[in-house]
């Protein structure tokens, strides 16, 4: 079956030891790690598991999430994984369609 972006940050996330998440988190609510787009609130992040974090991300980044998780994972010198993301990543394109989809998802439940 065609892997989710989400399914793919997860996967990202599940690679990183416990420190390189704690300094991945630590990023994210310093600045986002990209010009222009909001850092995620230290409340939010605090407890959150890998799998918050992704609901989160996507939730505040739509299609920049990738672009925001290459500069974080940069920022830690997990280049290892910085690389395996630009091999996998899907075409922003598609990305987009399942954006909106997974919103449309997330209006219902409210």
């Amino acid at each position: 079956k065609m892997t989710t972006p989400k399914e793919i940050l997860l996967e990202t996330l599940e690679h990183l030891g416990h420190d390189d998440f704690e300094k991945f988190k630590w990023h994210l609510k310093n600045n986002g790690s990209v010009e222009g787009l909001p850092a995620i609130p230290e409340s939010k992040l605090e407890n959150a598991e890998r799998t918050d974090i992704v609901d989160l991300m996507f939730h505040t980044y739509c299609i920049n999430t990738f672009e925001v998780t290459k500069n974080l994972l940069g920022s830690i010198n997990r280049n290892d994984l910085l690389e395996n993301l630009n091999n996998i990543i899907p075409e922003p394109k598609a990305f987009c369609w399942q954006h909106s989809h997974y919103h449309a998802s997330l209006r219902q439940h409210h």
